[in-house]
């Protein structure tokens, strides 16, 4: 029996359509991956030596990794949390973790991030980021956070 011409139509066009379907869903896959890394990076700590508030050398990179992001998705804006460790009292630390997020936001305002789209605050020891009394909680505790705060939702991924 002859196939007729009409069927192998739709069968091409139903082909075509599934695999324009599927590099669709395959290029939403990796654009969603890709802004969940761009989330990712924008909300990776920092963190301080103890009592300190200027930017480590080994946290620098952490910050610089954050700036060409900031750059591409202008609308975005920022938040840079101040945390510290639970010694001293609470006014000096709420004072360390200000520093200390300020310490941040000068630095990315110094590779060319408007100051408009940064707001700092600080929680001093209020938000440990781990619990406990030794010396390696009171050094993962001794940190700043980022939080997107607005336009999160048009992030742009870089192609």
């Amino acid at each position: 029996p002859r196939v007729n011409q009409d069927s192998i139509d739709a069968a091409r066009r139903a082909a075509d359509e599934a695999a324009r379907r599927a590099t669709a869903d395959a290029e939403a896959r990796r654009l969603s991956a890709a802004v969940a890394a761009v989330r990712a990076t924008l909300a990776q700590a920092i963190y301080f030596d103890y009592d300190k508030d200027d930017i480590r050398d080994d946290q620098r990179a952490t910050l610089d990794a954050k700036v060409p992001l900031l750059t591409a998705n202008a609308a975005l804006r920022i938040r840079i949390a101040g945390h510290t460790d639970d010694h001293g009292s609470d006014e000096y630390n709420l004072a360390l973790g200000q520093r200390r997020s300020a310490s941040a936001k000068r630095y990315l305002l110094s590779r060319g991030i408007a100051e408009n789209r940064i707001e700092t605050v600080s929680f001093g020891e209020e938000r440990p980021a781990v619990a406990g009394g030794t010396a390696e909680a009171s050094a993962k505790n001794r940190r700043d956070e980022f939080e997107i705060i607005a336009g999160g939702d048009s992030i742009k991924a870089s192609r």
